[in-house]
């Protein structure tokens, strides 16, 4: 039996999983690497053109960088060990290392969740008061807003770490996943983990349970307030401004849900469905984000266009 925190035996290690086999999968290496280089480019992209760009100076593009943002930080949380597994064929990490990945996975994962909701807030806000969206919805609130997504994705999950360190740990050491992730890990150990289980699950009702409802809520108002409006023309624009967030909300909910599904109600799964399904839920939403918002935002999608017609003539003139 071997304890995280106990010093001067061999260094503890777990062993990832992938799709299938051992050894360096090449076949696999090459779409998954071009789906992080669209998901970290896709997304800096985001990032630059609302800097760059006056126009997009308002909260619900602000609320786009912060989205953008969480992406990058889940990309590269799982980054690592994903490239690890199917381009080198290794498979151990270390305890510490793992710990601090799946801290950062289900940090970034809840602050997601949290933008999330807040943009659906920016949505009921721009539709339900249009008059007063910008003064209801200043740099000084969206900054607190961004800070208390902040402070709640990392506060919630710093005890988790910790409380897996305690554990000892004397079964297999073969995770399900290409990441570390808590109730993964957690259901190695050889103690009794109902203090890990219960935290875990505070932590997934107050947060992804919670923002889902809450969501929902938002669009059920929302909807109220565009089948009150008189015009067909206005209903169609209102509801068209929230077809991007739509999307965004369906792509980090919907795996996660038949995840959780499965869990349950199909226990005899295929391994491989598990992970296809975990892959779908940190890896695409990253990359499609970026890609929904550039077609589907109209400002966002012209000030794109530009950039790259400026960087095309500024290389014609060189």
């Amino acid at each position: 039996m071997l304890n995280l925190n106990v010093s001067g035996v061999r260094p503890f290690v777990f062993f990832l999983a992938g799709f299938s086999g051992a050894g360096r999968q090449p076949w696999l290496s090459v779409p998954i690497c071009c789906m992080y280089l669209v998901a970290l480019s896709g997304n800096c992209l985001i990032l630059i053109v609302v800097k760059l760009h006056p126009g997009l100076h308002e909260p619900m593009y602000f609320f786009l960088s912060m989205l953008s943002l969480t992406d990058l930080g889940l990309s590269m949380s799982t980054l690592p060990t994903v490239l690890q597994i199917y381009t080198f064929g290794s498979r151990e990490i270390s305890a510490n290392v793992c710990l601090a990945q799946l801290f950062f996975i289900h940090t970034f994962s809840i602050m997601e969740s949290s933008v999330l909701l807040a943009m659906a807030f920016d949505r009921f806000v721009a539709i339900r008061h249009p008059l007063r969206y910008v003064s209801t919805l200043t740099r000084v609130r969206i900054g607190i807003i961004g800070l208390a997504v902040v402070l709640r994705g990392v506060g919630l999950h710093i005890p988790a770490p910790i409380m897996l360190k305690r554990l000892p740990y004397c079964r297999s050491h073969l995770l399900s996943h290409s990441y570390c992730l808590h109730p993964d890990v957690m259901k190695l150990a050889c103690a009794d983990t109902t203090p890990n289980s219960t935290y875990g699950l505070f932590v997934l009702l107050s947060t992804l349970g919670l923002d889902s409802l809450l969501i929902v809520l938002s669009y059920i108002l929302i909807l109220k307030t565009v089948l009150s409006i008189a015009s067909q023309e206005e209903r169609s624009k209102a509801l068209s401004t929230c077809v991007s967030h739509i999307c965004a909300v369906l792509l980090f909910y919907t795996p996660l849900i038949s995840l959780s599904m499965i869990h349950r109600f199909w226990k005899k799964a295929p391994h491989h469905t598990h992970i296809l399904l975990s892959y779908l839920h940190f890896l695409v939403p990253p990359v499609l984000n970026p890609v929904v918002y550039s077609i589907k935002t109209q400002k966002v999608r012209k000030q794109i266009i530009r950039l790259f017609h400026q960087k095309g003539w500024a290389r014609r003139r060189m």
